[in-house]
Formats: C-alpha cells, sequence, structure tokens
C-alpha cells in the first residue's frame, strides 16, 4: 500500500496567519510559503481585518528583506571567489607617480561586469556634485533587492591645463574607480591590502596631521573646503587612498561642529 501524504487543513494555515499577526515584526514563521498565500488572499478580501493585515504584511516584507540579504551574501561570496584580475591597462608619464602603471575606470568595470552578472548582481553610480566637492557613491545591487554602497568624495581636480568642466570630470571617473573597486572588495595587484594606494605610497604621517588638524582647526564652510581642498590633493598625486578617505571624514565631523549643511 502506497504511503498518502497528509494535507494539513487550510482552517489550520489560517490559522497560522492569524497568530502571525500578533508577532513581532522582526519574528518570521517557518511556514513562509504558506504565510505569502494567506497574505495574498486577506490582500484581496475586503472584509479583512486591516490592522491585521498590516501586521501580516510587514512579516512578509521582513521575510523578503531577509531573504534578499542572504541571496546577496550568496552570490557577493561567489562573486569573490572568482579572483577577479584587474589589469592595469595605463603608465603614468609625469610626476611622483611616472613609470608606474594604474587600471584606467573602463578596466575595471569590465574585469566585474561579466562575474557580477553571471551572480545576479549589478553596480551602478549616484553623483553629488557641489560648488567645491563632489561625492560619488558606487552601489551594488542584487536582483532580489538587497544593495550596498560605498562613497567618497573630493574637490574637482583642477590641476594641469583643465577647464571647469574636465576638472570635475576627472574627479568624477576617478571617484568611479575607486568606490566600484571598494563595494566590489577587489584590488589592483600592487594595492595595498589596507586600501592605502595603488602605488603602495602613504602619505608622510607629519603632513598626515598637519592636514587633518588644519581641518580641524577652520571655523568656516571657505576654510574647511581649502583645508581639505589642500589634504585631498596632497594624498591623491600618491594614491593614497587610506588618507583621502580619512581627510573625508574627518571634513564631515568638522562640517557637523560647525552646523554646515551642505
Amino acid at each position: 500500500m502506497s504511503a498518502v501524504k497528509e494535507e494539513k487543513p487550510l482552517i489550520v494555515v489560517e490559522e497560522r496567519a492569524r497568530q502571525a499577526a500578533r508577532l513581532p515584526v522582526a519574528t518570521v514563521p517557518a511556514d513562509a510559503s504558506a504565510l505569502m498565500k494567506i497574505i495574498d488572499r486577506a490582500a484581496m478580501d475586503p472584509n479583512f481585518d486591516v490592522a491585521k493585515l498590516e501586521k501580516l504584511l510587514a512579516v512578509r516584507d521582513q521575510w523578503e528583506e531577509t531573504e534578499a540579504r542572504k541571496a546577496y551574501n550568496v552570490a557577493f561570496s561567489s562573486f569573490k571567489a572568482e579572483a577577479v584580475i584587474v589589469v592595469k591597462n595605463r603608465g603614468v608619464t609625469d610626476g611622483p607617480l611616472k613609470g608606474k602603471r594604474y587600471a584606467e575606470l573602463f578596466s575595471v568595470v569590465n574585469a566585474v561586469t561579466p562575474l557580477l552578472s553571471k551572480y545576479g548582481l549589478s553596480h551602478s553610480w549616484n553623483v553629488k556634485s557641489e560648488k567645491e566637492l563632489i561625492a560619488v557613491t558606487c552601489t551594488l545591487k542584487h536582483v532580489l533587492g538587497h544593495s550596498e554602497s560605498v562613497t567618497i568624495d573630493g574637490p574637482p581636480d583642477a590641476g594641469g591645463a583643465k577647464n571647469a568642466i574636465q576638472a570635475r570630470a576627472s574627479t568624477i571617473t576617478y571617484l568611479e574607480r575607486y568606490t566600484l573597486k571598494a563595494v566590489c572588495g577587489i584590488a589592483e595587484q600592487g594595492d595595498d591590502n589596507d586600501g592605502a594606494g595603488g602605488g603602495g605610497e602613504q602619505l608622510d604621517e607629519n603632513a598626515f596631521a598637519d592636514h587633518l588638524a588644519a581641518i580641524d582647526a577652520a571655523d568656516s564652510k571657505e576654510a574647511l573646503m581649502k583645508a581639505f581642498g589642500a589634504a585631498w590633493k596632497s594624498a591623491e598625486v600618491i594614491n593614497d587612498v587610506r588618507a583621502m578617505k580619512k581627510f573625508g571624514d574627518r571634513k564631515e565631523q568638522r562640517k557637523a561642529k560647525l552646523g554646515i549643511k551642505s
């Protein structure tokens, strides 16, 4: 005689859903699939208690967020296991980094995009541009909705013979490259493990401390941006990303103390 699988009476499933409506939002029932069906039915029933429906929807949202986060973590772990190789495709012809090589933005994009897509991940940038500061945020998002972001900011790159537009475009491209590398957790061969800089150089500790002190001493927005700009440029010229991030964080702290909103 073949075994007959026992079906759970619908009334039992509905009772579980009613109990779930009285649970804290963070509590997710084990029979999530059944709960999703009950929620769908309840949403279509004009006689269903609105307060309980709201709690059920909150449980559903919490469950979906949890599942999306789990899926993101699995996908990102699989992406990292691919051992992404970023090719340093361009050489530096002058300045303190003359003779060294680095990966342009398209080289980083070409290295990560196929593997991100393979695991349901994609990246995008958001740029917030003010007169004296440009902030770039790179977001890594999974197809189920969970995302992680990294933001780095800096002043327009006015070095060389750049006009105003070129100065801003240069900084945006630079920040897009570093935020993408940061959110993906990758480095070019030769990068410091702590993210100190593409050429392995770090700002002199005395100069580093002096720039931090100048930022802390700024008593106006103009003075703060001047101090931050000088600090940023000194770190940018040797690709010291660690210092640039620290200067950016300290600038934000000083802005908060001075009550500067933008």
